[in-house]
């Protein structure tokens, strides 16, 4: 049943249970990016239904007691994406434009022009091969700092772009009563029924369905529906059909589940926080490779020529 998808989207898309066990951590700037990357298995769409609720400490009709919700979302934090973190545009520029490898081709270009100036100084007819090169460099630093500037203003654009994917509200059952909540509080063990139209809540364990389909393509591509019922049909989570995916979308049935996963360890909390931290400067140092290549040339012949 395989789609085409990178191997790196399977890795970035399981589970750590030791995540789900522990109190989660505020922000992003304790999460660590390798941990993230390696592929742990999400063990629950191979459960068995009494598994679960046994593992959540939950129902199949009384859902969780309040109790219990209240509990979970103080260990978990809420349902929600973690932003990063924020910096002004103006000191993203400058680091950009000044950081790094920028600060020594700024320091070969002031050099060259002091050279020039020295030159002018002190001969009737200058040469212009100083002035020329330190325009060079100059240029040079100033194109790659606003294309490295304007790489790293896409990649923070997506952490948006994933936030409007976010459903705003959830129907769960807690204590045997249905009830509307704010989709930030949902918790893991949240018993949540979804019909036609609605926005999954969260990473969902499917008990039960009634000619349920899900629209997976803002997550995997593909762009048929998807059917979803509560048999494992796969030892990939990603591949069977008993696992409903956070922010994917419901377009026609009725279905139950319980969460399993909510926030960053969703699937797509997961690919949020990968994309988000992934490096923008692979174009940048192709860039630099060249400068690298071909500036010392003309430092040599500038040197040479100044002996």
């Amino acid at each position: 049943m395989g789609y085409g998808r990178s191997d790196s989207y399977r890795v970035a898309t399981t589970q750590d249970k030791d995540e789900k066990e522990s109190p989660k951590k505020g922000g992003k700037g304790g999460k660590d990016l390798d941990d993230l990357k390696k592929e742990v298995p999400l063990t629950e769409h191979k459960m068995s239904v009494e598994e679960v609720c046994q593992k959540y400490s939950t129902d199949i009709v009384q859902g969780l007691t309040n109790a219990k919700a209240a509990e979970y979302l103080a260990r978990d934090g809420p349902n929600a994406l973690t932003p990063p973190p924020t910096t002004p545009e103006w000191v993203k520029f400058c680091r950009q434009l000044f950081g790094g490898f920028s600060i020594l081709l700024w320091t070969g270009a002031v050099l060259c022009f002091l050279a020039y100036a020295i030159q002018a100084a002190t001969e009737d007819d200058p040469a212009g091969d100083n002035l020329y090169l330190g325009i060079v460099l100059s240029a040079v630093v100033i194109i790659t700092g606003c294309f490295s500037y304007f790489q790293e203003a896409k990649s923070s654009k997506i952490m948006e772009s994933f936030k409007n994917m976010v459903p705003q509200q959830a129907l769960v059952i807690r204590e045997g009563e249905k009830m509307q909540i704010n989709a930030e509080e949902v918790v893991a063990g949240d018993l949540v029924e979804v019909k036609g139209g609605d926005r999954i809540p969260a990473d969902l364990r499917v008990i039960s369905s009634h000619g349920c389909k899900v629209d997976n393509s803002s997550l995997t591509g593909e762009s048929e529906p998807q059917t979803r019922s509560p048999d494992c049909t796969h030892d990939n989570p990603l591949e069977t059909r008993n696992i409903a995916f956070f922010s994917t979308n419901c377009v026609e049935g009725t279905a139950r589940g319980i969460v399993v996963c909510t926030g960053d360890r969703t699937v797509m909390g997961r690919i949020a926080t990968l994309t988000s931290g992934l490096e923008t400067g692979k174009a940048v140092i192709f860039l630099i490779g060249i400068i690298v290549a071909n500036v010392p040339e003309g430092l040599l012949a500038t040197g040479h020529r100044c002996v």
